[in-house]
């Protein structure tokens, strides 16, 4: 393919690549979760990849023009044979973690290329042109196909590298992307059709889009462990107070709502008499087993030191049966530190009380299950006060 048609079809290429790397610069301004070092960086890749894939053109362009100086040509090919391997080592920068040896080493090579590229400006190495300035390649033209095969195996290297870091379907994604790219590079350094820039800039565009979607991703993440953090209770992992009152304002008013009052009987005397380990056994126990029984029937919470709340959709007539499981596995408990656990818990249900509001439930629930407190502190001849 001669130079004027192989500049036909590339040079729409190069305007899409250029207005490509243009949008991106726009969309990298518009995103305000990265960071101003992360734009920096992007800004920087994206103008390199477009400085590269316009010496290339320019390149072509100039090739078998005997109205340039010959010096003119080969500085631009010095400059695409200097950038475009920079290019593929500017892929690397867009990873947010990137292992160190790998940038020590992709810069090393860049640093020798540079090096190698300005030697052979005085030379025919890299480059031979003809008395019509048409260049061809030179006898160490393989030199610098060696540096870039080597930039774009370490560049492979990292993307699997950074794909650790995502859910499988956001790897496949990825290494999809890798596969589009080491195509259009590979295309062009074997068969000469001029598809590096376009891959690059396509993959840096998809590459992007994959950033935000898993930034997005992470920030949904981020977001659901904040809201676990402040629905659960650290010491017993189950829901927290402010969990509960989240949930009271959306009880429904079904006939079959039931809120469910439990406390730890003896909690203080454990404190007192064995230690907070001892007592913190206690709580712990008293929430497990809670959770055993509650959870079939909706949500349970720890409300206060010895408190418990639980919030139940269940057949009123089954709180006798409900509250005698409780009491089995209550007394089938047994900790390390704590022998025994006793609970006493009272209940409110919405059809014995249909016109109740949600906080007058709770206050009947809390009040037969003080009631039954009491009852035990007199049975066992402890002083509240003491308890």
């Amino acid at each position: 393919m001669d130079t004027y048609t192989t500049l036909q079809y590339y040079t729409p290429f190069i305007v899409l690549v250029w207005l490509t790397l243009l949008l991106l610069c726009v969309l990298v301004f518009e995103n305000n979760r990265l960071k101003k070092e992360e734009k920096t960086v992007l800004y920087v890749t994206y103008i390199l990849v477009a400085i590269a894939a316009a010496s290339e053109w320019f390149g072509l362009l100039f090739n078998g023009n005997t109205d340039i100086p010959s010096w003119l040509l080969k500085f631009i090919k010095f400059v695409d044979y200097v950038l475009t391997p920079a290019a593929g080592g500017a892929i690397v920068l867009q990873f947010k973690k990137k292992t160190k040896i790998f940038q020590y080493i992709i810069f090393g090579l860049l640093i020798a290329n540079f090096i190698f590229q300005f030697i052979c400006l005085f030379t025919d190495w890299m480059l031979v042109i003809n008395e019509h300035n048409v260049y061809s390649h030179g006898i160490l033209y393989n030199v610098y196909v060696v540096i870039y095969f080597l930039i774009l195996i370490l560049a492979i290297v990292e993307f699997a590298l950074y794909g650790r870091r995502f859910r499988r379907h956001n790897i496949i994604s990825l290494y999809s992307i890798l596969v589009f790219l080491v195509t259009g590079v590979v295309l062009q350094m074997i068969l000469d059709i001029k598809t590096a820039y376009l891959a690059i800039t396509i993959a840096l565009a998809l590459l992007f889009i994959h950033y935000s979607e898993f930034s997005q991703l992470a920030a949904d993440d981020k977001i659901q462990e904040q809201k676990i953090l402040i629905t659960i209770d650290p010491l017993t992992g189950i829901l927290n107070r402010y969990a509960y009152e989240k949930a009271l304002s959306r009880v429904d008013d079904k006939e079959d709502f039931i809120v469910f009052s439990i406390d730890i009987n003896g909690l203080k005397r454990a404190n007192d008499s064995k230690g907070h380990q001892a007592g913190d056994e206690l709580i712990c126990g008293a929430a497990q087993v809670i959770s055993e029984v509650f959870n079939q029937y909706g949500k349970c919470y720890r409300t206060g030191g010895d408190e418990f709340i639980a919030l139940s959709n269940v057949n009123p007539d089954r709180i006798d049966a409900i509250l005698e499981e409780l009491d089995k596995k209550v007394k089938a408990w047994k900790g390390q530190e704590i022998e025994e656990m006793s609970l006493s818990a009272g209940a409110a249900s919405r059809k014995e009380f249909p016109d109740a509001t949600i906080d007058e439930l709770v206050a009947t629930a809390d009040q037969r299950m003080y009631k039954i407190k009491s009852e035990y502190y007199i049975s066992h001849g402890i002083d509240r006060r003491r308890r």
